[in-house]
């Protein structure tokens, strides 16, 4: 291990390693990307494509991003983008979880969807993609449907839960999981030019609060539709909310529900 670290502090160009440096490592000492990841930052050193992040996340706090497990329940409109941010931010694990498959009417509004994967797994895809973007990330693919009776198990020893579904039955089961498993879950729902966010810690019962009039259906999403831009607004708010959970920055959505109403440019927030 001491001779990888030489290595890359006689390549590192101040405080940064280049990618073709860590790929070199990794080939040079037989690990894998992720785990030369790792001990760059524990160095204090910074692979250089997160050389933007640093005004804003610190080294050390980087290094906390990469040692996060972040699980992402459904893949399609909220789910896309959200694998996409977290990636790109360095979350070191990711689980991805959904059963389906692209169809056309997914291609105006999913990230990873695309006119040459129609019928491909969303979880095939997701891990294809954060494979091209960030090697180092290790996103595991899981093509099942979420429900109570898997829940525990898929999700076991992950740090936050994201949900991007779009039934509210299946949401409030992964409510009930998050609970059980002592687990934060970052919640978003979109339908039409409108969505919402709210972060549910551990003991809460934010998700029972906001869906107490209607636990059945696919809420307002079936009804509204969904344009390009506003899956892209809500799964943003959902990864800055990861993001300040991981590094315990900020103050969290919690109690609260944030309403955005993009036709009229107006965010209101519910307490509880």
């Amino acid at each position: 291990m001491e001779k990888l670290r030489d290595f890359l502090r006689t390549q590192a160009d101040g405080d940064l390693i280049a990618w073709q440096q860590q790929v070199s490592a990794a080939g040079s000492f037989g690990m894998t990307l992720s785990e030369v990841e790792g001990v760059i930052l524990e160095m204090g050193l910074l692979p250089a494509r997160y050389q933007r992040n640093r005004k804003t996340i610190s080294t050390g706090q980087q290094l906390r991003i990469f040692r996060s497990h972040v699980a992402v329940i459904g893949c399609g409109g909220l789910g896309g983008y959200i694998i996409e941010e977290l990636t790109r931010l360095g979350v070191g694990r990711i689980t991805a979880v959904d059963p389906d498959v692209f169809e056309e009417h997914n291609l105006n509004r999913q990230l990873l969807s695309s006119t040459e994967n129609l019928g491909q797994s969303k979880v095939e895809a997701a891990y294809l993609r954060a494979a091209k973007l960030n090697p180092a990330v290790i996103l595991y693919p899981m093509k099942i449907a979420f429900g109570r009776l898997n829940g525990l198990e898929l999700l076991q020893g992950v740090d936050i839960i994201v949900d991007a579904l779009d039934s509210i039955p299946v949401r409030l089961e992964l409510s009930e999981v998050s609970t059980a498993l002592n687990v934060p879950m970052v919640h978003g729902a979109i339908g039409g030019w409108y969505g919402q966010v709210a972060t549910q810690l551990p003991g809460e019962e934010t998700m029972r609060k906001i869906y107490n009039r209607s636990i059945d259906g696919k809420g307002i999403e079936k009804g509204l539709g969904n344009p390009s831009f506003t899956p892209a607004v809500i799964a943003s708010l959902q990864v800055a909310e990861v993001c300040k959970l991981i590094l315990g920055m900020g103050t969290p959505l919690n109690n609260r529900t944030l309403h955005i109403n993009l036709l009229d440019m107006e965010f209101d927030e519910i307490k509880y």
